[in-house]
């Protein structure tokens, strides 16, 4: 396989997995909006969720930082 075609199927799997991550961001994002309409809620667990998708959010940028070229302006 090439250094080109490696390369691709790289950035194929970068993507599969940047798709999945939003979609988990988003979910706990619904999870936290649901918990605090709910009214009681587990101050434990909203921390825990809030963490998460800070991590979340770390991974997609990253890799959104590996997906998109340099510029240079």
């Amino acid at each position: 396989m090439s250094d080109e075609e490696n390369q691709d199927e790289n950035q194929v799997d970068l993507r599969g997995l940047l798709k999945q991550l939003k979609s988990d961001h988003r979910r706990i994002d619904r999870e936290i909006v649901a918990l605090r309409e709910i009214g009681t809620v587990d101050m434990l667990k909203l921390v825990r969720m809030k963490k998460i998708k800070l991590i979340l959010k770390d991974k997609i940028a990253l890799i959104e930082d590996k997906l998109m070229p340099d510029i240079i302006a």
